[in-house]
C-alpha cells in the first residue's frame, strides 16, 4: 500500500473510535490526580490499551503505562507521549474537592491524543506495513509540585528522582525508544492551530528552611530571631539580583512561603519556602541558581537566622528536533487543511519532555482548540476536534512517515541528531543537584 493510503486508513480508525476517545477524555478530567498519585487514570489507560489489543507494562515510575505496536519488521521505536497528572488548580471547576487537583494544563488532552493516535495505527491494519514499533506511553508526575510529598519517596527508596520522566529514564523506561513525541495545550486559542515549538526552559527546585528564636512577639521581641523577617530579606535579595539577569537566558525565579510562622502574637521560628530557578540553559541555571542561594542565605545572616537551602533536581531545557516538527506541522495540514500553523518558539515554562530531548529526537507542539490560561480555572476545552482528534491523526501519519520504506525517514533523522549527554551523563548531572 502507499503511504498515502495507510495515512487515509490510520485516520478513519481515529475516526472510529472518537466517541471512546471522547468518554475516556472526560472521564479523566473528571476524576483529576496529583503526580506519583494517577491510580486511577493509569488503570482507565491501560484497559483502553487493552482493548485495543495491546498489552501494557504498569507500574512504571510508580504508575505509568507503556503499549508496544510491533512493526512488519525491525526497525526503529518511536513513542507517543501523554501525561497522566493534573495540577493544582483548586478553583478550578472541575478540580477535586480533596486535593485540589485539576487538569487545568490539559493533560487529560494529552492522554486522550496518545490514546487516539495508537487506535490510528494499531486498529487500522498501517503497522505490517512499518519498520520498526511503536510505543504508546502514559507518563506520570510531570506537573513539579508536592515537592515535600516527592522527598518523601525518594527518601523511602520508591523514587530516584522527582519527575516523571527523570524517573522513567533512570529506571531505563526510555531504553528500546529512538524518538519520541507529544503535544501540549495551548492557551488562548480556541480555533484549530499548531504552534510549533522550538526550546523551553529547565529548572532546579529548592526548599529553603530559615531557623529563628520564638519569644513573645510583643513583650520581648529583642529575645527573639524572626524568621520570617529573613525569609524577606531573602526574597528581597532575589528581587535585586532580577536586574542582573540576561534577557536571553529567559530567567525565571518564583518562591512561594509555604509556613509563615506558628501563631501570630510570637516570634517566627520556623519559616519555609519553595522555589524554581530557571532558565533557557543549564550554564544559566548554574550560574544563577547559586547566586540565589546568596541572596537567601544573606537574608538569614542579617537577622541571625540560621538557613538551610537545599537545591532539587528539576528538568532539563527542551530542545525539539527540526524535521520532526515539519513532518508534524506537514500532516496537521493534512488532517485539517484550514489549520494555523504559527511558530511559538521559545517556552519560558518548562516541561520534564526536556530531559528527554537530551538524549534523543523529540516534538512538544502545541495545540489550540482550548480557551483561558493554563495552570487558572479559566482553562478548558472548546474543541474536541481541534484539541485531540487533529494531533491525534498528525501524530498517526508522522509515525507512518516515520516507519515507511524501510523506516528511511526516522533512520535519517537518528543519523542526524547528536545527543547532548548519554544516559549515563543525564544521571550523573541531575543527581548533582542534590544538594543541601
Amino acid at each position: 500500500m502507499t503511504k498515502e493510503i495507510l495515512k487515509e486508513k490510520a485516520c478513519a480508525a481515529i475516526d472510529a473510535y472518537a466517541d471512546k476517545i471522547k468518554a475516556i477524555c472526560a472521564s479523566i478530567n473528571d476524576e483529576p490526580e496529583l503526580g506519583f498519585k494517577e491510580v486511577k487514570t493509569a488503570a482507565k489507560v491501560a484497559e483502553f490499551m487493552r482493548d485495543l489489543g495491546l498489552e501494557p507494562q504498569t507500574g512504571l515510575a510508580i504508575n505509568g503505562v507503556k503499549g508496544r505496536a510491533k512493526g512488519g519488521k525491525p526497525g526503529p521505536t518511536a513513542a507517543v507521549l501523554g501525561e497522566l497528572d493534573a495540577v493544582g488548580c483548586p478553583t478550578s471547576p472541575k478540580a477535586d474537592p480533596a486535593t485540589g487537583a485539576a487538569h487545568a494544563c490539559g493533560h487529560n488532552l494529552q492522554i486522550s491524543t496518545m490514546l487516539a493516535a495508537a487506535c490510528g495505527i494499531v486498529k487500522s491494519g498501517v503497522l505490517p506495513e512499518l519498520a520498526g514499533d511503536v510505543v504508546f506511553f502514559g507518563v506520570p508526575a510531570e506537573e513539579y509540585i508536592e515537592i515535600a510529598y516527592r522527598k518523601k519517596l525518594v527518601e523511602s527508596g520508591k523514587l530516584h528522582f522527582m519527575s516523571g520522566k527523570g524517573e522513567l529514564i533512570y529506571e531505563g523506561a526510555f531504553d528500546d525508544i529512538d524518538m519520541a513525541m507529544q503535544m501540549h495545550a495551548d492557551k488562548n486559542m480556541p480555533k484549530p492551530t499548531v504552534s510549533v515549538g522550538e526550546s523551553s526552559n529547565g529548572f532546579v527546585g529548592k526548599t529553603v528552611r530559615y531557623i529563628g528564636k520564638t519569644a513573645h512577639a510583643a513583650d520581648a521581641p529583642h529575645e527573639g530571631v524572626n524568621a520570617l523577617n529573613a525569609a524577606c530579606l531573602g526574597l528581597m535579595g532575589i528581587n535585586a539580583l532580577r536586574e542582573t539577569f540576561r534577557e536571553q537566558d529567559v530567567v525565571r525565579v518564583h518562591p512561594i512561603i509555604t509556613k509563615g510562622g506558628d501563631f501570630v502574637n510570637s516570634v517566627p521560628d520556623d519559616v519555609r519556602l519553595e522555589l524554581y530557578v530557571r532558565a533557557k540553559t543549564m550554564d544559566a541555571i548554574d550560574s544563577t541558581h547559586t547566586r540565589v542561594d546568596a541572596a537567601l542565605k544573606a537574608g538569614g545572616d542579617a537577622v541571625g537566622a540560621q538557613t538551610v537551602i537545599e537545591t532539587l533536581p528539576g528538568m532539563f531545557p527542551l530542545s525539539c528536533n527540526k524535521r520532526m516538527n515539519e513532518l508534524f506541522a506537514a500532516n496537521a495540514k493534512i488532517a485539517y487543511p484550514d489549520v494555523e500553523i504559527k511558530d511559538a518558539g521559545h517556552f519560558s515554562a518548562s516541561t520534564d519532555m526536556g530531559d528527554v530531548s537530551h538524549l534523543m529526537p523529540v516534538i512538544h507542539p502545541f495545540i489550540g482548540g482550548t480557551d483561558g490560561l493554563l495552570h487558572t480555572p479559566d482553562f478548558h476545552m472548546v474543541d474536541f476536534n481541534a484539541a485531540v482528534l487533529l494531533p491525534a491523526k498528525a501524530f498517526a501519519m508522522m509515525l507512518i512517515d516515520l516507519l515507511y520504506d524501510d523506516a528511511k525517514e526516522a533512520k535519517a533523522i537518528l543519523a542526524d541528531f547528536k545527543p547532548i549527554l548519554t544516559k549515563e551523563e543525564y544521571i550523573a548531572k541531575l543527581e548533582s543537584y542534590f544538594n543541601k
